[in-house]
């Protein structure tokens, strides 16, 4: 049985939903039987690998293609819309995502040589799966069949892993992440203030200051990390966010408006549909197989709603 056998039978064994996390700490495996839609969701530092089948992914207008030669290394958090693609009954989508410990990678620079970088590096980049990751990644989920090993092997087992990932192409940009004055790791502060202060005013100078760089070389380098600008980043943030309260909660969709920054309903509205391609109470009910009979109504809006400054 080769690697990506043994890698798919694991999976098999204990993904009891398409998504399941486990007890190894930031380890989760998927077994996908059908096409999906997009999902939107925030991707954290971590490896993704695609075992069988294929999955795409959007950020900032850009579609990446994953298929099962592939993985990709997320540097920062990075607001996403991913579907899987190819996926069968006969023949699933297998995956498994591993969050990155900036504290663990950081304990093994100093035993990995440096190699020479490219002059930018986007925060998410594809790679070739190699023997000697799928090796380290088998070695890693072959304790969810002995869990008894866990205490003993883990640690091991992670350090291997990310001693190959620093051996590979994504070198230099795992140890940008982790190390603290790097260009990645600058920006990464920025994307996890905006994750955590997504329905808070915020200035471009607030986020200079944060990543410790002028104004100009916040933005420029922001957008060439995450392929968007800091306000579009905040936008999918807060949207994303709106959509899951939505499907969620029992709020209106003027109530959650407010909830996740605006002060405008016009401009949530607008800016809901330019991304999710309906406006707000309408793509609920089809989320939820739900026809609305009123969709302004069920939303609390207004005829003519108020328009106020939409806080930056």
């Amino acid at each position: 049985m080769s690697i990506k056998e043994e890698l798919v039978a694991i999976i098999d064994r204990h993904a009891a939903a398409p998504k399941q996390k486990t007890p190894i700490a930031g380890l989760s495996i998927f077994k996908v039987e059908a096409p999906t839609l997009p999902v939107e969701s925030i991707y954290t530092p971590r490896l993704c690998v695609v075992i069988q089948g294929r999955k795409e992914i959007l950020l900032g207008g850009r579609a990446f293609e994953v298929d099962d030669t592939q993985y990709f290394i997320a540097s920062v958090n990075l607001p996403v819309s991913a579907r899987i693609t190819a996926a069968s009954s006969d023949h699933p989508h297998y995956a498994l995502s591993f969050e990155l410990n900036r504290q663990d990678l950081a304990e093994l620079l100093p035993n990995v040589a440096i190699r020479p970088a490219a002059a930018h590096r986007e925060g998410l980049s594809l790679g070739r799966q190699t023997e000697d990751i799928l090796g380290a990644l088998h070695r890693l989920i072959l304790l969810l069949n002995h869990p008894e090993d866990l205490p003993a092997l883990l640690k091991p087992a992670t350090t291997e892993l990310y001693y190959r990932l620093l051996r590979s192409e994504h070198s230099a940009t795992l140890r940008d992440y982790a190390t603290m004055d790097t260009r990645i790791a600058q920006i990464g502060r920025v994307t996890s203030w905006i994750k955590e202060h997504y329905n808070k005013p915020m200035t471009i100078g607030l986020l200079a200051d944060l990543a410790g760089m002028s104004a100009t070389s916040l933005h420029r380098h922001f957008k060439a990390t995450t392929l968007m600008t800091p306000l579009e980043y905040r936008t999918h943030v807060r949207l994303q966010e709106a959509r899951k309260r939505l499907l969620t909660g029992g709020s209106s969709a003027r109530t959650v408006g407010f909830e996740v920054g605006y002060d405008s309903q016009t401009q949530f509205t607008r800016e809901y549909r330019r991304l999710f391609g309906r406006p707000p109470v309408r793509d609920a009910a089809y989320l939820k197989g739900i026809e609305p009979s009123n969709p302004a109504r069920q939303a609390g809006v207004t005829e003519a709603p108020v328009e106020r400054p939409l806080k930056i």
